[in-house]
């Protein structure tokens, strides 16, 4: 990864999040105060703010889903991907799109996971065996 993202968003409450970044995504705290909390989100710095979060709808239209927009995610190796998958599963989260594999056989075959952090931040975890297919046309 040449050059990490940083991304800062707004949660309802940080001690949820802590929670719910940490043991459900497997993420590593950072530094904190009162207001923030950043985490190493798979290698990319995540700072979530006391406040309110940004609306979201379903008007992305992927295939035959509508996911919701804005959101964010990452992309992991496919191996990694079930852990996480796993991990949410145990967790009984409710999923917007549950694990699943998407253009089965095409070039940019990927598994995803749609689902919202407790504040309601729509998160899509991807999942591909071969990274090179990620901008597959």
């Amino acid at each position: 990864m040449p050059h990490p993202f940083h991304l800062a968003l707004h949660v309802r409450d940080l001690d949820e999040a802590r929670e719910f970044y940490s043991d459900g995504l497997g993420a590593a705290e950072g530094r904190s105060t009162e207001t923030w909390v950043d985490f190493d989100f798979f290698g990319h710095q995540l700072s979530l703010h006391l406040g309110e979060p940004f609306a979201s709808a379903p008007t992305g239209q992927v295939g035959d889903h509508m996911v919701p927009m804005p959101h964010f995610g990452v992309v992991l190796p496919l191996e990694e991907w079930k852990e996480v998958a796993e991990r949410l599963e145990s967790r009984k989260t409710d999923f917007i799109i549950k694990p699943s594999v998407r253009f089965q056989g095409e070039p940019g075959e990927q598994w995803t996971m749609f689902f919202q952090d407790p504040s309601g931040n729509p998160i899509e975890v991807k999942g591909f065996s071969d990274a090179s297919g990620l901008f597959s046309q």
